[in-house]
């Protein structure tokens, strides 16, 4: 058994699954978690959950492949700068879900606390200041 928070999963070519090493949100683990499944290419996907006291202080984009932000707890509003210039605001309860396609910058604004997983193909991610 394996907690979300402290061991992410990653999802991969063949329909495999495999747990990840503890979580330690610097740029090193992504870059590492890259590193692990480059095989897996644009269709690996990272399964992630986060909690949040606070908005998030950057922005990010995956370029390469949509990502799903699902709530399960608290309230978060998801705002979007998609490829075509257009932008977008989402709130979010638990239970709730909302997609980031490819290209699309994101951030997020916490309404006291929130939980949410995360489906992202992360290949290329990208960030920038909020």
């Amino acid at each position: 058994m394996y907690e979300l928070t402290q061991h992410p999963l990653h999802l991969g070519l063949g329909a495999t699954a495999s747990v990840e090493p503890t979580f330690t949100g610097s740029m090193d683990w992504y870059s590492a978690y890259e590193a692990r499944h480059a095989k897996d290419g644009i269709e690996g996907r990272l399964v992630s959950m986060h909690s949040f006291a606070e908005s998030w202080a950057t922005w990010e984009m995956h370029p390469h492949g949509s990502e799903v932000v699902l709530c399960t707890g608290g309230r978060l509003t998801l705002h979007q700068e998609h490829p075509d210039g257009t932008t977008s605001s989402i709130i979010l309860g638990p239970g709730q879900y909302a997609v980031n396609p490819p290209g699309t910058w994101h951030t997020a604004d916490v309404d006291g606390e929130a939980t949410a997983v995360f489906i992202t193909a992360g290949m290329g991610t990208q960030h920038r200041p909020r």
